[in-house]
C-alpha cells in the first residue's frame, strides 16, 4: 500500500468537515435531497454566515456542491468523497476484527469453567406447602 500525499491530504481535510456534528447534520440532510442554505440553516441555532462558513469547510472537502437555479444556489451531497471515508476505513476493518478476535477467545481463556448446572433432583421444591388449617395448629 503505497502513501499518497495528495490522497491523504483530501481524507485529512474529509475527516477534519466531518468532526464537527452541525457539519455531520447538514449531510444527513442533503442525503434526502437538494436544499437551500435557508432550507440547511433553519434547525440550526445559528446565523446564515455560520452556517455558510460550516457549508464552505463541507465545500472545501468535496462532500457538498452548490448549483445555481435562478437566484437559489441549492446544495447538494458528493458522496464521492464518503466512499473514500468508507474505502480508508474499510482497509483497517480486516485488522480489527482479527484483533478483537484474539482478544474474545483471550478474554474466554481467563474466564473462570463454569460450574456444572445443577440435576433437577438436586434442586430445591418449588411447590408450596399446603396451607395449614387453625385446628390442625392446636
Amino acid at each position: 500500500m503505497a502513501f499518497d500525499a495528495e490522497h491523504a491530504d483530501q481524507l485529512s481535510q474529509t475527516f477534519a468537515a466531518l468532526a464537527d456534528p452541525t457539519r455531520r447534520a447538514i449531510l444527513a440532510r442533503l442525503a434526502e435531497g437538494e436544499a437551500t442554505v435557508l432550507e440547511l440553516a433553519e434547525p440550526f441555532a445559528l446565523s446564515l454566515p455560520a452556517v455558510s462558513k460550516h457549508l464552505k469547510v463541507l465545500q472545501r472537502a468535496g462532500l457538498i456542491s452548490q448549483g445555481r437555479r435562478a437566484q437559489w444556489r441549492p446544495c447538494r451531497l458528493e458522496p464521492a468523497r464518503l466512499k473514500d471515508v468508507s474505502d480508508w476505513v474499510e482497509r483497517y476493518r480486516a485488522i480489527w476484527e482479527e484483533r478483537f478476535g484474539r482478544l474474545d477467545a483471550y478474554l474466554r481463556e481467563l474466564q473462570p469453567p463454569a460450574a456444572p448446572a445443577p440435576s433437577p433432583s438436586a434442586l430445591p421444591s418449588t411447590t408450596p406447602p399446603s396451607p395449614v388449617s387453625p385446628s390442625e395448629q392446636e
